[in-house]
């Protein structure tokens, strides 16, 4: 079967906006490796990241219903299922490393990485001509990180969830964004990591969707995928 390819649009992508964590931003994967390491478990950061890529699936039917991404009890199942991807189950130890992540550089928390191919992608998006922004459901914290990382000089506006005051699923934070770039439904596109929030909310709204899956583990979803960020914006601009 072949992938979902995007559907044929009325007019041409005028727009591609972002999800934040995980799309721009990475999990810092090494600093829960040393953690780890830490209580004695030895784990790569690249089996972290892989972890983390399958986590995001299990942790999908959680959200279906319309649970909060930002709620304390949804990010304590992500990343249970982080360590149970790494074969760690041990209470004691899972209680511990899951105290450290809440006190893990507070307010911004583990997203703070840039994907090696962000700047590139936002630049592609840039140079066609396309407006570049971010919708992410976050805590407040995600314009200081983008401009922290440099990345926020290539967007043209960044949507917190807990600044205006909805969130993804909810189509009216995509319909924030349409209304920032001034196009139409029809002629952007979004580039999410979990299928419940990212695709599914920019479909209510409208929007195309891609879902990024870096591992490639969420079989054959209705949607396309891609494997990198770079391969996310040539598909949603349609190279």
């Amino acid at each position: 079967m072949k992938p979902a390819s995007l559907p044929k649009k009325s007019r041409p992508v005028r727009a591609v906006f972002f999800d934040a964590g995980n799309t721009l931003l990475r999990i810092n994967y090494a600093a829960i490796a040393e953690q780890l390491n830490l209580h004695g478990i030895r784990r790569s950061h690249e089996a972290v990241a892989q972890a983390e890529y399958r986590a995001r699936v299990r942790l999908d039917p959680h959200l279906a219903p319309g649970a909060s991404t930002e709620s304390h009890s949804v990010a304590g199942y992500y990343f249970r299922y982080i360590l149970e991807g790494l074969g760690i189950t041990d209470r004691q130890t899972c209680q511990a490393l899951a105290q450290w992540r809440t006190h893990y550089n507070p307010p911004v928390g583990l997203w703070h990485v840039p994907d090696p191919e962000a700047e590139a992608a936002l630049k592609l998006t840039r140079a066609t001509g396309c407006a570049a922004g971010v919708i992410s459901n976050s805590n407040g914290s995600v314009r200081s990180i983008l401009e922290e990382t440099g990345l926020a000089a290539y967007l043209d506006f960044i949507l917190d969830s807990a600044v205006v005051g909805v969130e993804k699923p909810d189509p009216r934070i995509f319909q924030l964004a349409l209304a920032a770039a001034r196009v139409e439904p029809d002629a952007a596109v979004y580039i999410g990591d979990l299928y419940s929030v990212d695709v599914l909310g920019a479909r209510r709204a409208g929007l195309a969707a891609v879902l990024l899956d870096p591992a490639g583990v969420w079989g054959k979803p209705d949607c396309p995928t891609a494997r990198s960020l770079g391969d996310a914006v040539r598909l949603a601009l349609g190279r």
